[in-house]
């Protein structure tokens, strides 16, 4: 009500202005053929303003300001340079005249800028009173006005906003879709949407539960919207977040579809939204979302060949028999009542029953884009990864890696990558989600090495080899079915493939793992130390220098292994320390420590060999 007592007041005010210009027109003392045009154009304009005054204040809806402001601002510059011509021909005294410059020209250009004011508030007059009922305006408004000739995007973006606004059902649907096509053209229509207040519209329209077309094409367009930070700060701190969350959680699955691609696009160019989601609690009806289906049928574990004697053991015990039972209880009834308060009763049944109507195809698609979301929530960010782990979530996510292929494996493969690379950084997180009694750590493990050894594709082999690694340290001594996979990856005919199992096994071995030693000497009995001697011979400087980093730990760690020594490995630490030396100190200090280890213990061996040779 404030801001349309503020445009009332705007438009009160051109009116004024334009009544004291027909005012000053009848006291005209010269030119007053010219001013008797002037004063026509004024009568022509006050009019329809007066028409868009009674508009604005009858109206029953939230009235979209933007193209009022703009176009009343150029109306009262305009009518200001009018008043300010016709009064100085008031003035009866020749001298007065004849100092006073004033030429036909002056009222042609006068007249000139109020036919535009004209044209502008009768384009403004048919935007907002529109065969739209309720008030409001109507269909859209494809003629432009006058003050489009500069930008011509601008008044047709106003025309659809207002429409999605104030028109009819089917008008905002039709603008909606509009406005998706006008931003996925370029960046500048993009801004031009956002810029003008276009969001807040989108957003009503999403919320609108009654047409769930209408929804979709709000959170497509959104979508689109939603191609940097900048874009996606406006449509949080339009309190856009909740509304998203609740329509997530309360509408028909075509709607979620739309709605969980919307999340991903946010989270994944705001870190602000990936807070607030978080906050907004999206993760629990994601991942609940996701649930759909996974273990309905396959309560038991899975018997495939990847699975070893000892996770099927584990897998069979009661506590995770229990873990199964529990999600799959807790799947229908937390679908559609997170956060809003209004997935309950009667509504929250007709949703579950359409859901299990819906194909195959739609809901996998609905997992798809629920697990992408998941991804771009946990991506870099530690306390989402935890809420993920604390909905059972780890569960759901390798059940869907082991049953499931193509781009859904994939998001859930990522989402597994981001979250165990979030636990590698936080220790409270890593002993809280991978325990080494934990049926989802183990389940998570197991599909990593499967994938590792089985399948076939540098895409999912990589994310799956950096997660063994980000989980390095909450491996015991004894336990090395991770450590042979690894090993065999450094001989990779995919560079990217040997590089992350380089890297991954640097993990391992690092000081900062309290088990480096023992880790260090499985790796070299696996047969690491000939693989990476190729890797250094065959490849590029920066895969070199990776390599080096393992040599060296292993060097470390085990400078009394004997292949290190039948594989000269000091004589290549040695001549590669000048390379080294044209690196970061930190390499070329690692890379003396390796030498200095390796040199002692040859050194030592060699007075052994002299000892038992005697004199």
């Amino acid at each position: 009500m404030e801001q349309e007592s503020r445009i009332g007041d705007e438009l009160s005010s051109s009116l004024l202005t334009a009544e004291r210009l027909r005012s000053s027109v009848e006291e005209a003392k010269s030119f007053k053929t010219e001013c008797g045009e002037v004063g026509k154009q004024a009568d022509r304009l006050a009019q329809m303003l007066r028409t868009l005054v009674r508009l604005v204040a009858g109206s029953q809806q939230q009235v979209y300001d933007r193209p009022i402001r703009r176009v009343v601002a150029d109306v009262r510059k305009n009518l200001d340079r009018a008043l300010s011509l016709v009064r100085k021909c008031r003035r009866d005294n020749v001298l007065r005249r004849v100092c006073t410059i004033i030429n036909a020209a002056d009222f042609r250009r006068v007249v000139g800028f109020l036919e535009s004011s004209n044209g502008d508030v009768k384009w403004l007059l048919s935007v907002f009173d529109g065969d739209g009922g309720d008030g409001g305006g109507g269909g859209i408004v494809i003629s432009l006005p006058p003050i489009a000739t500069n930008d011509p995007i601008l008044p047709w973006v106003w025309s659809l906003v207002a429409s999605v606004q104030m028109g009819k059902v089917v008008d905002r649907i039709e603008a909606a879709n509009q406005l998706g096509s006008l931003a996925g053209d370029n960046d500048r229509n993009k801004k031009i949407i956002v810029d003008e207040g276009g969001v807040p519209p989108l957003l009503k329209l999403l919320k609108d539960g009654s047409s769930p077309e209408g929804q979709v094409s709000a959170a497509s367009v959104l979508k689109v919207l939603s191609c940097d930070e900048d874009k996606v700060r406006c449509i949080v701190n339009d309190v856009g977040v909740p509304v998203i969350v609740q329509v997530l959680s309360d509408s028909p699955v075509r709607v979620q579809i739309k709605v969980a691609t919307l999340v991903a696009r946010m989270a994944e160019h705001d870190p602000v939204a990936q807070e607030e989601f978080a906050r907004q609690s999206v993760i629990k009806p994601l991942v609940t979302l996701l649930s759909l289906d996974v273990f309905v049928d396959d309560l038991e574990p899975s018997s495939k060949q990847h699975s070893s004697i000892h996770s099927l053991v584990q897998m069979n015990k009661d506590p995770v028999s229990k873990a199964y039972k529990s999600f799959k209880s807790n799947v229908y009834s937390e679908i559609g009542g997170s956060g809003s308060g209004s997935g309950s009763g009667s509504g929250s049944r007709i949703l579950k029953k359409e859901r299990d109507n819906e194909s195959p195809e739609v809901k996998h698609e609905l997992k798809v884009s629920c697990a992408e979301a998941l991804w771009m929530l946990a991506r870099g960010n530690v306390a989402n990864s935890r809420r993920i782990t604390e909905t059972k979530g780890l569960l759901s996510l390798a059940k869907i890696v082991e049953k499931e292929d193509g781009e859904l494996r994939y998001n859930c493969l990522m989402t597994l990558m981001e979250i165990t690379s979030a636990a590698e950084s936080n220790a409270d997180l890593r002993r809280a989600a991978f325990k080494t009694n934990s049926p989802a750590a183990k389940a998570v493990i197991d599909q990593m090495l499967w994938i590792i050894k089985e399948i076939d594709s540098p895409v999912l082999k990589i994310p799956a080899i950096q997660s063994i690694g980000s989980l390095a340290r909450t491996f015991p001594a004894r336990e090395t079915r991770m450590i042979q996979p690894l090993v065999e990856k450094l001989g990779s005919s995919n560079q990217e493939v040997a590089v992350t199992a380089v890297i991954s096994l640097q993990k391992f071995v690092c000081p900062e793992n309290f088990l480096c030693a023992e880790h260090s000497k499985n790796i070299i009995e696996y047969g690491a130390v000939p693989l990476l001697m190729k890797l250094i011979r065959n490849f590029e400087q920066q895969v070199q220098l990776q390599c080096l980093v393992l040599l060296c730990y292993l060097s470390m760690n085990a400078s009394n292994h004997e292949q290190l020594e039948q594989a000269k490995v000091l004589t290549v630490l040695e001549g590669a320390e000048r390379l080294a030396s044209l690196q970061n100190p930190e390499l070329r200090e690692l890379v003396s420590k390796a030498i200095y280890q390796l040199s002692l213990y040859n050194a030592g061996s060699h007075s052994q060999m002299l000892s038992y040779a005697g004199p």
